[in-house]
């Protein structure tokens, strides 16, 4: 009998066809409302249902889940209540349009300018980093490069990958000051970094210890050009990945890893891996996959796979919580309802409006560069003689949530998004001047 992904978990097709006739996704958009009208930034804050008594300038931490995407959540958990077997068997193992994981892949594609089946769907950053240098095949005297900027959970998912294999890790800055670096300089320190013993190269998009969004376009193409041995480029996109202007799949990258629930305001617990299928060739699994069939067939035959490592074989197997990542498309075509550009635009717009307050302040210290093509969403800072925790809890007493970065260095920080106003960013400043004295 031919093996297909409904035999994944031994369920019989036939009952799924009897119980579920029409498409899942077509029966649950059904028992959704139509998609809101976007075209006003108004619109687009009236469908968060964030506390209105408070200025929320840490959205990037986790997302408020917008109605589209609640809505998606709610529509997938009702069914799945309903009818658990039938529901997640259908949703994940049937073939065609109604396959939800591939659903899924191809909202993701789309946004990322990616064929849907090079996106490896995952819970967070965390857990697509650790997949990604876990699996690449380092060895005894390999070298992965990366910078002092970076966040931990990059810092630690490539030691813990160099402790088991042998190879190793190191560390070098990329500037002394953010808010001074340009993008020769950043390269340049980057290119003589690298070492006869480099393969691998991490690096942080958007950094959210000072705000600095890296031109990794620029740096992937400086990687390239340079002589000796091809290095691989890894990128934490994190706070990239829905608050700027880029075509993911073509900005030179190798792996591509980011948490969807921040920027993108996908459900929480959802995020994804983009890799070409060459570099996806390249790595070992770590967790068995629900989602890759050769996978499963060798494992009837009791033999192992011999076809190459592709997203859906690195893809966590398991259960998951199917009414969030199937809702996930609904974050996606949302952001492409808005308009890329169009977000970016006033992403950028919020932000430098933030920056030009801070930076009119003679007792604030800005170090988020003020170009708009070395910063994104983030603004980081210090107030002449007051904590940076202490700065956020003043912040708060005037009820504007505020953030400090969680580094061994760390700043007071301001997100400017989609959910603020001009008038709360002044209002944001205003406090800061406040506080300054």
């Amino acid at each position: 009998m031919q093996i297909t992904r409904r035999r994944f978990l031994a369920a019989p097709a036939a009952l799924s066809v009897a119980l579920l006739p029409t498409s899942l996704l077509a029966a649950v958009e059904a028992e959704t409302a139509p998609t809101p009208d976007l075209s006003t930034w108004e619109s687009v804050r009236a469908q968060f249902a964030l506390d209105p008594a408070w200025m929320h300038f840490a959205s990037f931490f986790i997302a408020s889940h917008p109605a589209p995407v609640q809505a998606a959540i709610e529509g997938y958990r009702r069914a799945i209540d309903r009818n658990p077997f039938v529901t997640v068997e259908h949703g994940m193992f049937s073939e065609g349009a109604d396959n939800l994981h591939v659903h899924v892949q191809a909202e993701i594609a789309d946004y990322l300018g990616a064929r849907p089946q090079d996106v490896c769907l995952t819970g967070n950053t965390t857990t697509g980093l650790a997949l990604v240098y876990q699996g690449l095949p380092l060895k005894a005297g390999d070298e992965v490069l990366c910078t002092t900027h970076d966040h931990y959970s990059h810092h630690e998912s490539i030691r813990l990958a160099v402790e088991r294999s042998g190879a190793t890790m190191r560390m070098v800055p990329l500037f002394e000051d953010a808010a001074s670096a340009s993008i020769g300089s950043i390269i340049e320190a980057l290119l003589k970094g690298i070492g006869p013993r480099t393969r691998v190269v991490g690096l942080t998009w958007v950094h959210s210890s000072s705000g600095i969004r890296l031109p990794i376009r620029e740096i992937a193409a400086a990687l390239r050009a340079r002589a000796g041995q091809p290095l691989l480029l890894v990128v934490d996109g994190v706070h990239g990945l829905g608050s700027t202007d880029q075509t993911v799949a073509t900005m030179g990258c190798d792996y591509f890893c980011a948490g969807t629930h921040k920027w993108m305001f996908a459900p929480r617990g959802t995020g994804l891996v983009w890799a070409n299928a060459e570099n996806w060739a390249r790595l070992r699994p770590l967790i068995p996959s629900f989602t890759d069939l050769d996978q499963y067939v060798a494992w009837e035959r009791q033999q192992a796979p011999v076809s190459p490592t592709t997203a859906d074989r690195m893809a966590p197997g398991g259960f998951h919580a199917y009414e969030h990542q199937w809702a996930t498309a609904a974050a996606f075509r949302m952001h492409r309802q808005m308009g890329r550009a169009r977000v970016a635009a006033r992403i950028r717009a919020l932000n430098d409006q933030c920056k030009a307050g801070l930076a009119a302040n003679p007792k604030v210290t800005l170090h988020t560069p003020m170009s708009a093509g070395l910063s994104a969403g983030l603004v980081a800072f210090e107030v002449q003689g007051v904590a940076p925790a202490e700065v956020v809890k003043q912040l708060l007493a005037r009820r504007i949530i505020a953030s400090t970065s969680p580094y061994a260095i760390t700043y007071a920080r301001l997100a400017p998004s989609l959910v603020n106003t001009d008038e709360e960013v002044e209002r944001a400043v205003r406090a800061v001047r406040e506080i300054s004295g």
